[in-house]
Order: structure tokens, then C-alpha cells, then sequence
């Protein structure tokens, strides 16, 4: 067993192009470091409808040049067989360690394949890539990033032609195509002959973004932003001047690309102390809001002044952002359907069926979202809005930014915030709550095993409400594919679990209704809010065994 793990060790060092992947593999060779080979060569990195994610490293298991160039090969053969053979690829990347050199190998194997590649100029936002790809009619698209992964992994996520993610069954298809890729030494990758594009489809993209705005909106909102160290802020502070906003307060410490996420332990603005310096930055500049990107800028949380919050601010969550904007869009007369996934508040299906508009739930992910046709607005709890799904069928950090500036300056004229539309929304609406148990694991069959119990054993009540429907997502339903997922409705509440596509967690959504009958009964509303969501969330973790 030890000889055939050193015998496989070697036989992908004889392929590996990447000097420092080579060098790390054989130091763990010469040192017969099995157990940390065993690891690396356990199998394969899987690629499934979030592409390829993973740990930067040698062999694999890991994300390293070899699995790009496999990757890339794969999607160029699947390309081909679908008959785009001469067709356009449109490569990003994020400023992650490796991406530049993961984007670079694509081209390469794409040019070698007798496809046609283009590769963005700089690292730019993702929503930068889904805009291209339909921008320049690109047959596929490729970004290199791990959005707000740990600083240690990187991605490689893949668009086909419309200008949306892979799923079923695409993705399998290009797993398979990867699969049947020989040796990597048969992969032809010229030095060059791929296109670098200039600033002009940034420029297009920038341009489109006035299309999120009402013509002669206000536009006084002042903001602190924060690139979490990723590549927003120079495409954000475009965006906002072009619109004419003032120019946002920038967290200095987070304002540039760096791989190494420095002062965060999780580059993401969901992570607990991610958001202190824009909290402290907000301190001393008394904005009207704090803007946040994740590092690839396709998510975007805000944070507003509460004088009941410890420090003066409080992050609003992904719901009541999805809320707002669809509030300010219908109260803007739009049109279309309103979308989102199954783990987002309830409360975007009353708000459109109050507006008369279309409403469609969907599986997790923006794959999902972007495909519902009609779609004029998508969101989805984790900090993802489709503002604009004409120019990007995908989440967009940088549009979604500006929709709430100008919400946020449309109620500023009226003398009124972000939290007083909530207020009207919970009025109208009841209160929507909602929270999460999250659970990030180091060894997986702790979430298979939790799926597991729940599954053997459902829950019959959870806070004191009993559970009127218990539904195995796996099966499917009349409206919803697959998935691996837990639905549970109770009375005035709903759980769904499920394990996180991107990360290893296992991912509780709950949500309860509380009924208000006038402002003045919104404190307890809330506080009978929270009071369930901790009841839930202690319950759910004892059954589940977490």
C-alpha cells in the first residue's frame, strides 16, 4: 500500500509544470510523509455546479496547475462535443495566490484545443467575467477564484454561453471529459496565441451599470466600503463616481488585493470581527451605510447606524437586504418575476404577490436563480443580488451596492432609513426572522452523519412548535430537482439543512413569522422573534447531534 502510494506520488510529480507544487511534493516523498500523501491522493477534486474548489497543493486533491490543466481539457473536449468547436473563452481571476497562472494555463489549453481565448486584463470582479461572456458572445466562460474562501484554497468556477453557472447535467458531462484526460504531456498549450483584453469590456460593463438606477434618482447616500483585500474597490469607486455618488470612505487597511487576507480570519463579511475595521472606519466617518464586498466582489452586505447596537452599527442580514431592494423595485414599478432560493425569506413571495409580480423559488445557488425565466430580481440570503439580470445573470457585488445607495438616498430626501422601510415591510408583511446554524467541520462524516440522524429520526417539534411537514429533499418535489436537504415547516416557522456546496459546514436556514398588528408591537414581535430562532437553533443542533 505504502509503495503504490509513493509509486502514484511520483508518476504526478513526473507531470507536475508548476516548480513550487513539485518542490512540495517531493519533500513530503523524500520524507515518507504517508499520511499527508494519503490526503493528497485520496482521489480526485470533485467538479460539480460550483466548478472546482479546494486547498492550494500538490497532487489531486488539491488545487494546483495540474488539476487546472485537467479542468481546462475537460471543458475544451466537453466544448467541442457540443459542437462550439472555434468558439470563445473568456477567462477571470481574482487576486488569490495561483490565479493568475490557473487563467493563464486555461487560455493555454483552450488556444491548444482550437478554441478561441481571451483573458481579462487585471483581477476583476466576477461579475465582471458573467458580464463578458454574453458582452463578447463567448461560447463559455471561466473564473479563477474561491470567493470568500480561507486565503489557502482557490476555484474554478465555469459559465456556458448565457451567461450562467453550470448545472445538471452539464456539469457531469465536463466531470466526465475531465476524467477521460491522459497524460498531461498529450495536452498541446502553445506559449501563446490567446487574446488579453483591454480596459473596453470593463468599460462596457461600467457603462451597463446605469442601467440599475432610475434616471434623475438621488444619489447623496454617503458610504464606507470595504474590499475584504479582494478586487472591488477600484471597480466600485468607478461605478459610484460614474453614477455620481459621493466618493466612498475606504477601509485603508482592506482597500487593496492581498492573497494573504491579513486582518481577517475569513474574508467574508458574514464572519464574525470580518467587518471591525469598517465598523471603526464608520466611526470616525459617520456615513449613512458601510458597503462590504466579499474578495471577488459578487456578494455584497451592508451595515447600517443602530443606536441599540453595541458599537453603533449593525449589519443587516442577506434577507432584509433581498427585501429592501425588492421593496425599492416594486416601489420603482418594475416588472417581471421575482426569484429566489429555497433558504431565503419567505417574505420576497408577499412582497411580490402583493405587486402583482411573478415569484419562483429555486435550489440553492445562483445557477438556479438566473435560469427562471422572466427573472427581473434574484437574491439569496448569503449576501447574493441580481439586480440586473440583462447585463449579469449572477450575483453582483458591485450593482447591488449601487441599488442600496440609492435606496438608502431616496429615504435619506424623505428623512427616513434602511431600518424604518424594514419597519414598513414588517408591518405589512409580519415580521420575518431569520438566522443560521452553521457548523464548519474538519472531517466530513460529521455532516453526513448529522444528515443521517435527521433523516432516521426527524424532529416532531422544535422552540415548542410542532413540525406540520418534514421533507426529504433528495427525493425532489413537483417544483425542485434533487438536492441533498432537509425541509421541515413548522406552525409560524421554517428549518431546511444542508451541506454546504463550497465549504465543508452543514448549513441550518430558519426562519419564523411573527404577526404585528401596529408599530408599536414591533419590540416584542422581535423579541418573540429572536426567542424562537434560539429555541429553534438549540433544539435543531440536538437532533441533528451537532
Amino acid at each position: 500500500m505504502q509503495h503504490d502510494l509513493i509509486a502514484q506520488a511520483r508518476t504526478w510529480l513526473a507531470e507536475d509544470p508548476d516548480p513550487e507544487t513539485r518542490d512540495e511534493l517531493g519533500a513530503l516523498i523524500e520524507a515518507g510523509d504517508t499520511g499527508e500523501l494519503a490526503a493528497r491522493f485520496a482521489g480526485t477534486l470533485q467538479f460539480g455546479t460550483a466548478g472546482l474548489r479546494g486547498e492550494l497543493g500538490a497532487g489531486p486533491m488539491r488545487m494546483n496547475r495540474s488539476v487546472v490543466i485537467r479542468a481546462a481539457a475537460g471543458l475544451a473536449a466537453y466544448l467541442k462535443a457540443q459542437g462550439q468547436a472555434g468558439g470563445l473563452v473568456v477567462i477571470g481571476y481574482d487576486a488569490r495566490y495561483k490565479s493568475q497562472d490557473f487563467a493563464r494555463d486555461t487560455a493555454a489549453v483552450m488556444t491548444g484545443a482550437g478554441l478561441r481565448a481571451a483573458v481579462l486584463l487585471r483581477p476583476l470582479p466576477t461579475p465582471v467575467l458573467a458580464y463578458a461572456i454574453r458582452h463578447l458572445g463567448a461560447v463559455a466562460g471561466v473564473e479563477v477564484t474561491a470567493s470568500h474562501n480561507p486565503p489557502r484554497d482557490n476555484g474554478y468556477k465555469v459559465y456556458l454561453g448565457d451567461g450562467s453557472q453550470i448545472v445538471p447535467p452539464a456539469d457531469g458531462q465536463i466531470a466526465a471529459a475531465i476524467a477521460a484526460v491522459g497524460p498531461l504531456a498529450d495536452v498541446v498549450r502553445p506559449e501563446d496565441g490567446w487574446e488579453t483584453l483591454g480596459d473596453e469590456v470593463l468599460a462596457a460593463y461600467l457603462a451597463r451599470t446605469d442601467a440599475v438606477l432610475a434616471p434623475g434618482s438621488p444619489r447623496t447616500s454617503r458610504t464606507v466600503y470595504t474590499a475584504m483585500h479582494g478586487v472591488g474597490t477600484s471597480v466600485l469607486t468607478a461605478a459610484f463616481e460614474r453614477a455620481g455618488f459621493p466618493a466612498p470612505v475606504l477601509v485603508a487597511e482592506q482597500a487593496e488585493p492581498d492573497p494573504a487576507f491579513p486582518t481577517v480570519a475569513f474574508p467574508n463579511p458574514e464572519e464574525p470581527g470580518a467587518m471591525d475595521l469598517a465598523f471603526a472606519t464608520a466611526r470616525r466617518a459617520a456615513p449613512d451605510l458601510i458597503i462590504a464586498n466579499d474578495p471577488d466582489a459578487d456578494r455584497c452586505a451592508v451595515a447600517v447606524p443602530d443606536a441599540a447596537t453595541e458599537g453603533g452599527w449593525r449589519m443587516l442580514r442577506g434577507d432584509e437586504v433581498g427585501a429592501l431592494l425588492a421593496a425599492h423595485l416594486v416601489e420603482r414599478g418594475v416588472s417581471g418575476v421575482f426569484a429566489e432560493s429555497i433558504v431565503s425569506s419567505s417574505l420576497l413571495g408577499r412582497i411580490a404577490e402583493r405587486a402583482g409580480l411573478g415569484y419562483e423559488e429555486t435550489l440553492t445557488g445562483f445557477k438556479w436563480i438566473a435560469r427562471v425565466d422572466g427573472l427581473r430580481y434574484g437574491y439569496e440570503e448569503a449576501l447574493g443580488y441580481c439586480v440586473d439580470p440583462e447585463g449579469v445573470r449572477d450575483k453582483d457585488g458591485i450593482t447591488a451596492a449601487l441599488a442600496v445607495a440609492e435606496l438608502a438616498s431616496v429615504l435619506k430626501e424623505q428623512g427616513r432609513t434602511l431600518l424604518d422601510l424594514l419597519d414598513d415591510l414588517a408591518l405589512a408583511h409580519g415580521l420575518h426572522a431569520t438566522d443560521q446554524l452553521s457548523v464548519r467541520v474538519e472531517d466530513l462524516t460529521v455532516i453526513a452523519d448529522a444528515m443521517a440522524r435527521l433523516r432516521e429520526q426527524p424532529p416532531t417539534a422544535l422552540a415548542g412548535l410542532a413540525v406540520t411537514s418534514a421533507e426529504d429533499l433528495s427525493q425532489g418535489t413537483d417544483k425542485l430537482p434533487p438536492t441533498d436537504g432537509l425541509r421541515y415547516q413548522l406552525e409560524g416557522a421554517r428549518v431546511i439543512v444542508r451541506p454546504s456546496g463550497t465549504e465543508p459546514k452543514l448549513k441550518c436556514y430558519l426562519e419564523v413569522v411573527v404577526p404585528v398588528a401596529d408599530a408599536a408591537g414591533l419590540p416584542a414581535a422581535r423579541a418573540r422573534g429572536a426567542e424562537l430562532l434560539a429555541g429553534i437553533k438549540r433544539d435543531l443542533a440536538a437532533a441533528a447531534g451537532i
